[in-house]
């Protein structure tokens, strides 16, 4: 995958399945559905997200640090076909994202402890992870699954994502277990909605949204699936 950097907006919103039906019909007139998507317009997401000794990203996120990261290894479909290695990062009001392929016989040695095969990834994001996991001692942490309802526009590089039914896998970190259990990590009624665009929105797209700035929320499905085994009381969302 590309290491040029690119920084996007994002806003992330609560809504309730009234306000998702209504945007989602909105949404279907003017934009694309994602080419990934199923016959029924979704796709299933599973992260496993890394963080430090220190579980740094967890509470860098918690104590609203401007600039933060945090490593995560993506499968789509419970599938191994397609593996991507992210890192997420924020600058203050904008994120970027890079990311690589890993195989599964490589995911498999990460797990395992056994580093030396990502580091001979040609990328600058695998040789920065190695070392992560070798002197921040960075080792998984949650497995993070939902379903997926994303549209597109070309235009600005917009997407707009409606993430469903979110649930952990509380210590199982099992990325390829189909059959591993979950619990939901919020109201089950609730869908997260996330607006990601270069540049700006158009006054059009806009007007479909038409949410309140007060309504905007720094929501982190990391920091939601963790909260069922957390250290301290003020990690709490």
């Amino acid at each position: 995958m590309s290491d040029i950097k690119v920084f996007r907006h994002e806003m992330k919103y609560f809504i309730n399945y009234h306000e998702y039906i209504v945007l989602r019909s909105k949404l279907k007139k003017v934009m694309k559905v994602d080419k990934y998507a199923d016959k029924n317009g979704d796709y299933h997401i599973r992260s496993l997200y890394f963080d430090d000794y220190n579980d740094t990203a967890l509470f860098e996120k918690q104590l609203g640090i401007l600039n933060r990261k945090k490593y995560r290894i993506r499968i789509y479909n419970l599938s191994d076909k397609v593996i991507k290695l992210e890192k997420k990062s924020r600058h203050g009001q904008y994120i970027h994202k890079k990311s690589c392929i890993l195989d599964k016989l490589t995911v498999d040695d990460i797990l395992n402890y056994k580093y030396e095969a990502i580091n001979s990834i040609d990328s600058s994001l695998a040789r920065e992870f190695y070392l992560d996991l070798k002197t921040k001692l960075y080792r998984p942490k949650v497995v993070v699954d939902y379903v997926r309802e994303a549209y597109t526009l070309e235009y600005n590089s917009i997407r707009i994502t409606f993430d469903k039914f979110l649930s952990t896998g509380l210590n199982n970190t099992g990325l390829f277990n189909q059959e591993l259990p979950t619990i939901g990590a919020i109201d089950e009624k609730m869908f997260i909605l996330e607006v990601k665009y270069n540049n700006f929105l158009p006054s059009y797209i806009k007007s479909i949204i038409q949410m309140q700035s007060s309504q905007k929320l720094a929501i982190s499905k990391y920091v939601y699936c963790r909260k069922f085994f957390k250290l301290q009381s003020w990690e709490d969302q």
